[in-house]
């Protein structure tokens, strides 16, 4: 394997945009509004990329790319343009299940109770998360042979002490592997296809085992970021012409991979549970996490506004990410509120074309005069009307296609003035009117 000092991922200029998306894919679904334990769509918890231990899971479960299905398994084929000395980086995250016990002094010892009031604050019981990252870097002809790395996330306590109690975080061992493999894929130009798995590898749980027991042994919103140095990735999404059949070769199981990073860049790569479109982006108006990513913000944000003094006390004591989305929504500011309402992102640059039109080779453009001849079909039924009338070019108008109309007033017409001042026109296109001397 290569020194720490090669680690694309660490240098590349997009890191860190592709990190932001994998950190909201990391806790997409952690816990959702109204951010109370309490609430029915809370009950069921950890709904992204599980990876279970195997005896736990119904392997005659369709293969699918999405990540919502609970496997023992993720694999992610990605098309890769490289020499044997670039260099790959690939880093598998995810979140190792705890559950944050609350306990109380009893003369007899520490009793475990579901809430506990402590210096003026309300804890509950509930299942928490800790984030946890694996890397593997080497050389493309490394891989060539394949390598892999084992994952080990150790059991453990933590314990916190409290003015009336304690909070104990008790955490299960999960164990996996990270296996990493480059081989030639069919193209006419060389072309590897990079192939990442992540596998559970507890083989400890009995089969019977409720979902709560198996979650604490499983790797949970699983997803892996790569990075490469001295080569480019492909898109799966939209492949060139003549990778289109290596891309359709590549097999992704529970994962779903990306260009990511900076638009335009092909350096980094986000395999994801959650299905993504190239280049993805937090949206520059965001606050914070809200842990429902495919959510607007200013929606959730109104929302999490109407909840109750009471309903936003049991979220505080819920969890301290839900305490700190509460404290950040109650304290946001009314202009980045603002922001949130009505942000564009589909603008385009005004056509730079003159605003004209050829017609029977006559260039029509405002103040023409034109004779209407409106299609029998397709049309506005009164434009038959106007069929053989004169009229008066007002404007070329162009639609988000890049078709061109003409807005013209009716010779003669009495309303046309009127009309005029409120901006109506009739619109015809070109073949439906002819150019007057």
């Amino acid at each position: 394997m290569t020194s720490t000092a090669q680690r694309p991922l660490d240098t590349s200029p997009g890191a860190a945009a592709a990190l932001a998306v994998a950190d909201a894919v990391l806790y997409e679904g952690y816990l959702l509004y109204p951010y109370r334990r309490s609430a029915a769509k809370n009950q069921v918890r950890w709904q992204f990329g599980v990876l279970a231990p195997r005896s736990a899971v119904d392997d005659a479960a369709r293969p699918t790319v999405a990540g919502s299905a609970e496997t023992w398994r993720q694999q992610t084929e990605i098309l890769l343009e490289a020499p044997d000395d670039a260099v790959v980086h690939v880093r598998l995250r995810f979140l190792q299940p705890q559950h944050r016990g609350v306990e109380r002094a009893t003369p007899w010892g520490w009793e475990p109770v579901d809430a506990l009031e402590s210096g003026g604050a309300r804890v509950l019981s509930f299942d928490e998360a800790v984030p946890r990252e694996v890397d593997l870097v080497a050389t493309v002809a490394e891989l060539r042979a394949g390598l892999g790395t084992t994952v080990e996330a150790p059991a453990g306590a933590d314990v916190e002490p409290l003015p009336e109690g304690r909070i104990v975080r008790r955490r299960e061992p999960v164990s996996a592997v990270l296996s990493v493999q480059a081989e030639r894929a069919p193209a006419p130009f060389p072309l590897l296809r990079l192939r990442v798995v992540v596998a559970n590898t507890s083989a400890d749980l009995p089969a019977a085992a409720p979902r709560p027991a198996v979650l604490r042994r499983s790797l949970v919103a699983t997803h892996t970021v790569l990075a490469v140095t001295g080569g480019r990735f492909l898109s799966l999404l939209e492949p060139p012409e003549w990778a289109a059949g290596a891309a359709a070769t590549c097999t992704n199981l529970h994962a779903f991979p990306v260009l990511a990073g900076l638009p335009g860049s092909r350096d980094l790569v986000l395999s994801s549970p959650v299905i993504l479109y190239d280049h993805p982006q937090i949206a520059p108006e965001s606050p914070g996490q809200l842990f429902d990513s495919g959510e607007i913000d200013e929606i959730l944000s109104l929302r999490t506004l109407t909840l109750t003094d009471a309903e936003k006390a049991e979220a505080r004591a819920t969890d301290p990410r839900a305490a700190a989305l509460i404290d950040r929504v109650d304290g946001i500011p009314d202009d980045v509120l603002a922001r949130l309402h009505g942000a564009v992102r589909a603008l385009r640059p005004v056509p730079s074309e003159p605003d004209a039109v050829l017609v029977g080779g006559t260039r029509v453009s405002a103040g023409s005069r034109v004779r209407l001849h409106p299609r029998r079909h397709g049309t506005d039924a009164q434009d038959v009307f106007l069929a053989g009338r004169t009229a008066t070019v007002d404007r070329v108008l162009h639609d988000v296609d890049g078709s061109r109309f003409v807005a013209v007033t009716v010779d003669d017409d009495p309303a046309a003035e009127l009309n005029a001042d409120h901006g109506r026109f009739y619109q015809f296109t070109a073949d439906e009117i002819e150019a007057l001397p």
